[in-house]
């Protein structure tokens, strides 16, 4: 008995050892496939160009839902006419609905859209942290036309686990705007 203890701590002390192997973190791989756009023609003053991975359902007052339920996101959409030299005040709107999240933003850099071909003017604003929308944007032809559009989650905001998907749809936002034509 007392030779089975014995072999018991030998194997023991020979076992332990105290080379400490460290391992990379485990990092979530999220591939989305290549966009391919199409066409949306609305009944609005304005079509753009939409990734065929979207669902597009139509909202009232000419806005627009762009849903991807595979990333459980979507893009809202809303239009409103300018009247009555109002720009200034949807401009204002625009810019006060991205800024409402920096309190939990890390931080919103705002990237300036002129696109003369099609008569679009507007900004892109990424909002990083863990704010309840990732993106903001608006278009307008400074004239008679003015879209705005958020990018929202239907999950708790965690910016680290959604930023593939944040990624993949920003893009997809700005080749929206860049598309985006007045009728």
């Amino acid at each position: 008995m007392k030779n089975y203890i014995l072999l018991l701590c030998c194997l023991l002390v020979i076992a332990c050892n105290d080379d400490v192997q460290i391992k990379p973190n485990a990092k979530l791989r999220l591939d989305y496939p290549a966009p391919v756009y199409k066409k949306v023609v609305t009944d609005c003053a304005y079509d753009f160009d939409v990734n065929k991975l979207a669902r597009v359902i139509k909202t009232k007052n000419c806005g627009t839902r762009l849903s991807y339920p595979s990333m459980n996101a979507a893009v809202y959409i809303t239009y409103q006419k300018v009247r009555n030299n109002n720009l200034n005040s949807l401009l204002y709107d625009a810019q006060k609905l991205a800024y409402n999240h920096d309190r939990v933003a890390t931080s919103i850099p705002e990237k300036l859209f002129e696109n003369k071909d099609h008569n679009t003017y507007g900004v892109f604003y990424s909002i990083n942290g863990d704010a309840a929308s990732q993106s903001h944007f608006y278009l307008t032809d400074s004239l008679q036309n003015f879209v705005t559009g958020s990018l929202y989650f239907d999950v708790k905001p965690n910016f680290d686990s959604i930023y593939p998907a944040v990624v993949y749809l920003r893009e997809d936002i700005m080749h929206l705007m860049e598309t985006l034509e007045w009728k």
